[in-house]
């Protein structure tokens, strides 16, 4: 059995501006997942994934969220579904950490991510 816990594994910045925990990225071979974490008063670089879907699930906080032409707010308990393709962005304008799961399948890949700089 693979097990994996939150707390050992590193963290680090990620091409959109967030802090990412990857939790089974590199043991997974048709999806990954990793725990996202957007800072108080900050948001995320608007991007997308030539060729994953993507599912946001929140854990805490909350914050607002753009996914192509539409805006909502996001908290604790939403999940989003993120088609390929699909521009999307977090922001975080309150004084708790946003935390949410990333899932991706095919797996997150930095060549599959295309930041939209300026947006």
């Amino acid at each position: 059995m693979l097990k994996l816990n939150r707390d050992e594994r590193e963290s680090f910045i990620t091409l959109d501006g967030s802090q990412i925990r990857e939790l089974a990225h590199a043991f997974a071979r048709n999806e990954s997942l990793a725990e996202a974490t957007v800072s108080p008063q900050s948001e995320t670089v608007e991007h997308y994934h030539r060729r994953s879907e993507e599912l946001y699930y929140f854990l805490a906080g909350s914050g607002r969220m753009r996914l192509g032409d539409e805006e909502d707010d996001v908290r604790a308990g939403d999940c989003v579904v993120i088609p390929p393709g699909t521009p999307h962005k977090l922001w975080n304008p309150g004084p708790d950490a946003l935390v949410l799961l990333c899932c991706c399948a095919p797996p997150y890949s930095d060549d599959d991510t295309v930041l939209m700089m300026g947006t």
